[in-house]
């Protein structure tokens, strides 16, 4: 599915990544298979973040979110090996654990504000 916009939840054990338009909505669900067994170390990770970052191709833009610092583990690793990743995320921003509807509902009201303000004065 192709689709614009994207959320991802992700901590160390799992990632919930979800691609929408207006219309339809598209999950998956990742697993770490490393279960945080070495404190999170980058050969731990790097599966389970290429996975996430696997799954986001045909997003035009990202959004992060979840508890801790997978998420900005996860950004800082898409710079420096999946670039073209790292540079369709647009945010990353703290949340606990919420539904996958609240996920969508979240992204989609930001979205609209991240939309809104991207547009130039003569465009709105």
């Amino acid at each position: 599915m192709s689709t614009f916009h994207a959320v991802v939840w992700i901590d160390h054990n799992e990632a919930h990544v979800l691609m929408f338009d207006p219309d339809h909505v598209e999950a998956q669900h990742i697993q770490s298979r490393s279960h945080h067994k070495h404190q999170g170390k980058a050969d731990d990770t790097a599966a389970f973040f290429a996975e996430v970052a696997q799954a986001l191709i045909g997003s035009h833009e990202v959004l992060l979110t979840g508890p801790g610092l997978a998420r900005n583990a996860f950004r800082g690793w898409c710079t420096v090996h999946q670039k073209a990743t790292a540079d369709v995320i647009v945010d990353s921003i703290a949340s606990d654990h919420p539904s996958d509807a609240q996920l969508v509902a979240l992204a989609k009201q930001y979205f609209k504000k991240f939309d809104a303000m991207a547009a130039g004065p003569s465009q709105v």
